[in-house]
C-alpha cells in the first residue's frame, strides 16, 4: 500500500496499563495510553451477584475484556507497537491480540490508506510458560529467509535470534533487522586462527567451506547454554538443488543448507543430545519465490534487510551499509522480490540503484535465468525455475513494463519460460521436511 497522509500520523507505541476490578461497585475499569496520552474504560455490571467477584474465572474473562476493548484506543493512532509490559501473554494468545489488531481493523486501514502489516506487539511470557512451551532458537543473517522463519515461529514459541560474529565486530545488516524483530538475541564469539585469513601469503589452499553447518553446529551449543530446546533454520527447498554434477557427485554451494545435510545433522544430534535440542529448517518445503512473496507483505523489514554480499566483507573499511546493486545476490534478491513489491518500494530499497533497471548487469540475470546452459552462480541465491517463474510473474505487473532487464529475459527465454500451473506449483509447499507440527502451519497440515 502506498503511503499516504494517514501513514505519517500514526503514532509511536500503544500501551496497555492495566485493568482494576471492584467489586463494590461491580465495575471493571480498562486502563490505556497512546504516546503518553492515558485513556480509561469502565464497563459496570449492576445486575451481577457480589460474592461471585471473587472467582478467578472473573477476573480471567476481565483480562480478555482488557485486551480486546484496547482496539477502540489503539485505533486512534494505529502505531506499529503494542507494548503490555505488565500483562504477560501465551504466544497463541499474543497471536490472536495481532490478528484482532491487524483483520479486525482490516476495514478501518484500508478506508484511512494505512499498512499495518508492520504491527508487533511486545509482552512477557507468563511465568512457567516459557519452560513448559517451545523456546527455540532462529539463527538470523538479516535476509528476507530468517525474516520469514522468524515471523512464522513468533507466534506459536518463546523465541530468539541467533547471531554469531567475530569477538567485537557487529554487521549492520544483521543488526538493523534484528531491531526490526524486537525479540531477544543470544549471541556467540567465533575466533578464527589469524594464519587462515593470511591464505594467500602463506600459500594455503583456499575456498567455499560449508560455513552454515559451523553456524548450526554453533547454534545447537547455545541453545543448550541458553536452555533452548530447538535450532530453527531458514534453509528453502531449492538449496538443495546443485550447481553441477562431476564425476556423478552433486556440487552444490549451499550443501549444509541442503536436505541431506539436515537429515544428517538430525541424526548425529539425536545420538549425542537424546533429542534435548531439535535441529529442523521452517523454510524446508518452501520455494523461494514463495518466501519472497510472504516477504512482501512484512513492510515494517523493506528498508531494515541487506543481503548484498558487500554487507559483510570482513574488513569493515570495505563493508558497505546499504545494497551494492550490482552482485550475484542483488541480482537474485531484486528479482525475486519484483512479482510481490512495487517497483517504487524496490528502488527505494537499492537507493536508486535496482539491478533490474542496469541492462549493465543482464549477464548476471541470465545466469540467475540459465538461458546459456551455464553454471549456476556459486551463490545462495534460488535455483534456475525458481528465476524463471520470477520472471514470468513480474513482466506482468504495470509497473514493470519498463525494465529493460525483464524484457530481454522474457526475449531470450521465449518458450522456455514456465506455464501458469509451473509457477503456482512453486506457490506452494513441495519436498520433504522435518518440520514438527507444533511448528507448522495450516500450509502444511492436513
Amino acid at each position: 500500500m502506498t503511503s499516504t497522509t494517514s501513514e505519517h500520523r500514526r503514532g509511536r507505541v500503544f500501551r496497555y496499563q492495566g485493568y482494576d476490578l471492584d467489586p463494590g461497585s461491580g465495575t471493571l475499569t480498562c486502563r490505556y495510553s497512546l504516546d503518553g496520552r492515558s485513556f480509561s474504560e469502565r464497563v459496570a455490571f449492576p445486575g451481577a451477584d457480589p460474592d461471585r467477584w471473587d472467582d478467578p474465572a472473573v477476573d480471567r474473562a476481565a483480562r480478555w475484556v482488557f485486551l480486546l476493548a484496547g482496539v477502540s484506543y489503539y485505533k486512534a493512532g494505529a502505531p506499529p507497537l503494542i507494548e503490555l509490559a505488565a500483562t504477560p501473554l501465551r504466544p497463541a494468545d499474543a497471536a490472536f491480540l495481532r490478528s484482532f489488531h491487524l483483520d479486525g481493523l482490516g476495514e478501518y486501514a484500508y478506508r484511512n490508506g494505512l499498512d499495518l502489516s508492520d504491527l508487533r506487539i511486545e509482552a512477557p511470557v507468563p511465568a512457567g510458560e516459557a519452560a513448559a512451551g517451545k523456546r527455540p532458537l532462529v539463527p538470523f543473517g538479516g535476509g528476507i529467509d530468517s525474516i520469514v522463519t522468524v515471523e512464522l515461529v513468533r507466534p506459536l514459541a518463546d523465541a530468539a535470534l541467533f547471531v554469531v560474529n567475530r569477538p567485537g565486530d557487529r554487521f549492520a545488516a544483521i543488526e538493523r533487522p534484528a531491531a526490526v524483530a524486537g525479540l531477544p538475541i543470544v549471541r556467540a564469539e567465533r575466533s578464527i586462527d589469524p594464519q587462515v585469513l593470511r591464505s594467500r601469503e602463506l600459500g594455503f589452499l583456499n575456498g567455499h567451506v560449508p560455513v552454515t553447518g559451523i553456524i548450526s553446529a554453533i547454534a545447537v551449543m547455545a541453545a543448550v547454554l541458553d536452555g533452548r530446546d530447538a535450532v530453527v533454520m531458514s534453509n528453502e527447498w531449492s538449496s538443495s538443488v546443485g550447481n553441477v554434477e562431476i564425476d556423478g557427485r552433486t556440487i552444490n554451494h549451499q550443501w549444509s543448507k541442503s536436505l541431506d545435510f539436515e537429515a544428517g545433522f538430525r541424526s548425529v544430534l539425536a545420538d549425542a543430545l537424546g533429542g534435548a535440542v531439535d535441529y529442523f529448517s521452517r523454510l524446508r518445503p518452501y520455494s523461494e519465490l514463495l518466501i519472497a512473496h510472504r516477504f512482501a507483505t512484512l513492510g515494517r523489514y523493506h528498508r531494515a534487510f541487506q543481503s548484498c554480499n558487500r554487507g559483510f566483507h570482513i574488513d569493515p573499511a570495505l563493508r558497505l551499509d546499504h545494497w551494492c546493486g550490482r552482485c550475484d545476490k542483488c541480482c537474485f534478491i531484486d528479482l525475486i522480490l519484483a512479482p510481490f513489491v512495487q517497483a517504487a518500494e524496490l528502488a527505494a530499497v537499492f537507493r536508486g540503484r535496482e539491478p533490474l533497471d542496469d541492462l549493465g548487469l543482464l549477464p548476471q540475470f541470465e545466469a540467475l535465468v540459465d538461458t546459456s546452459g551455464g553454471l549456476k552462480p556459486w551463490e545462495c541465491v534460488g535455483d534456475v525455475n525458481e528465476c524463471r517463474a520470477a520472471v514470468a510473474l513480474a513482466i506482468r505487473r504495470t509497473d514493470r513494463g519498463g525494465s529493460p532487464v525483464l524484457r530481454a529475459l522474457v526475449e531470450r527465454l521465449g518458450d522456455r519460460l514456465p506455464s501458469d500451473d509451473a509457477v503456482d506449483a512453486l506457490m506452494h509447499p513441495l519436498g520433504d521436511h522435518f518440520v514438527p507440527d507444533a511448528y507448522a502451519t495450516d500450509d502444511l497440515v492436513g
